[in-house]
């Protein structure tokens, strides 16, 4: 098989996407060594001051909403001109915005300004991007939704306004990780999240619109695990596919060395699925936090009653816990992403995609993944494919 390419924002790129992970699983060091290898890092926007102890410092304790949003701006910008070194030229630095956040808009504009190649926006319909990046042509816009019915709202949305997705992510909320692109856990297998009907729909829906079929590239994210996959769908009319935990368990992954061995190790009788803060489903390693969080959601959201931000800062638009809405999470997301982080393994969430590890259990570098799911070759002292 001929060396695949995916063309994005004006390049040739190999057709591998790295997931933006937050909080700070993805930030500089791991998409600047995505993109280093000529692939598309990725770094996931929310609350990056956990990496800089200056910005720690000056919030720490805070309840100034504006003064915390404004140090997680300037951490952003610091990450992004980071990637951007790291990445020596090479590739595309891509920002994940979730639209379920409330400084969506401002983190937008943060990264275009900052010089992001691309933005990635999930978590909600991203119907307003074309608008927020309407000063900055060049970036790139990428959608994240999971099946065909909402990629043509979207479409339809976007070409209204003159504008149409640089690609489109499409997520199987049956095998990702995090927040799933689902209404509820029970539709997490529903058929319609099929890869090979979303790319059957697509080509139908792209006809009806009038769009070449690859006018705009659709990239594969969820279940993705191996060099056989890859190759198999990029023959079925994929543009690139995207992986998260498995480079997660990079070297370069900015996280903890002990967040990287609790995905390493976890198996998946130890997964979970739950209704996040936010209202979506979510997919986590049950560990001993989320185990008696879950042991005790019945009773939490009994009590639900609207509250003060935990963090003082008021991260997404609705939350479960601060906003008393007692059918959704009762815990606050940003702490304990921040504790996963960390490699706190006792209090943090972990969230995890449901497939294996190429590499199994090891810690391999970003240049070794990428080489192994392009060309199913493994690292010496590793099974072969």
């Amino acid at each position: 098989m001929n060396q695949p390419w995916l063309k994005l924002a004006g390049r040739r790129l190999l057709p591998i996407v790295q997931g933006g992970m937050g909080i700070g699983i993805s930030a500089h060091r791991l998409a600047g060594a995505v993109a280093r290898e000529n692939g598309v890092g990725t770094i996931a926007s929310i609350d990056l001051r956990h990496h800089h102890p200056d910005l720690m410092e000056r919030t720490r304790g805070s309840r100034d909403k504006p003064a915390i949003e404004a140090a997680n701006l300037e951490a952003l910008d610091r990450e992004i001109r980071a990637a951007r070194t790291a990445s020596e030229g090479r590739g595309l630095i891509a920002v994940n915005v979730m639209k379920a956040v409330g400084s969506h808009a401002a983190l937008v504009r943060q990264s275009c300004e900052s010089g992001a190649d691309a933005i990635v926006m999930g978590a909600g319909l991203p119907l307003d991007l074309p608008e927020l990046t309407a000063s900055h042509p060049r970036v790139a816009l990428i959608p994240i939704l999971s099946e065909a019915r909402g990629i043509g709202l979207v479409l339809r949305r976007w070409m209204k306004k003159g504008r149409l997705p640089d690609a489109i992510v499409v997520e199987h909320p049956a095998h990702a990780g995090g927040h799933l692109g689902a209404a509820s856990i029970q539709d997490l297998s529903e058929p319609r999240f099929s890869f090979s009907r979303v790319l059957a729909e697509c080509r139908e829906l792209f006809a009806q619109l009038g769009l070449a079929w690859d006018s705009i590239p659709l990239i594969l994210a969820g279940g993705i695990d191996s060099h056989a996959k890859v190759r198999h769908w990029l023959g079925e009319g994929a543009a690139a596919v995207q992986l998260g935990t498995a480079f997660a368990v990079t070297e370069e992954c900015d996280a903890h060395p002990a967040f990287k061995q609790v995905l390493a190790t976890a198996r998946p009788e130890t997964l979970r699925e739950f209704t996040s803060v936010a209202g979506l489903p979510a997919r986590a390693v049950l560990t001993p936090w989320l185990s008696r969080y879950l042991s005790s959601e019945s009773r939490l959201q009994r009590r639900a009653r609207p509250r003060e931000c935990l963090e003082g800062f008021d991260c997404l638009q609705a939350c479960g816990l601060r906003d008393g809405i007692a059918r959704i999470g009762q815990f606050c997301i940003d702490l304990k992403l921040a504790q996963a982080v960390r490699g706190d393994v006792e209090r943090g969430l972990f969230f995890r995609g449901r497939g294996a590890l190429p590499f199994g259990e090891a810690i391999r570098p970003v240049a070794e993944l990428m080489h192994y799911l392009l060309t199913g070759e493994k690292p010496a002292g590793l099974a072969p494919a």
